[in-house]
């Protein structure tokens, strides 16, 4: 089990601002995921990495993807009270699911840095 976190790069959003967008990712996918998942995935240590990609529109394809998979995606929008509008997608959550059905969807994707 591993959760992703998937970022749009082409935002170049301060680190963070970033790291409350992955926040609200993380939370969300587990909110997302079946009872049987989340409990899964917190005991083994609640795994997890970000990742990157360079635009909105991969973002999309990748929740597309997720989504024909049956794994659970949580997409989030900033509110627009800072950096970017209101409505911008800055990250998605993958899973928690198992690893390598997610790994199938973002596994060439780039760690954030």
């Amino acid at each position: 089990m591993k959760q992703v976190i998937v970022v749009n790069e082409a935002l170049k959003l301060p680190r963070g601002k970033l790291a409350a967008q992955v926040a609200h990712a993380a939370l969300a996918g587990f909110l997302e995921s079946p009872r049987d998942a989340q409990r899964e995935w917190l005991q083994q240590g609640m795994p997890k990495v970000v990742v990157q990609c360079d635009s909105e529109e991969a973002l999309l394809d990748l929740q597309r993807q997720a989504q024909s998979a049956g794994i659970p995606v949580a997409p989030i929008h900033d509110a627009g009270h800072t950096v970017v509008a209101a409505g911008t997608l800055t990250c998605i959550g993958f899973g928690p699911a198992e690893r390598a059905r997610i790994d199938a969807i973002t596994g060439a994707l780039k760690l954030v840095r």
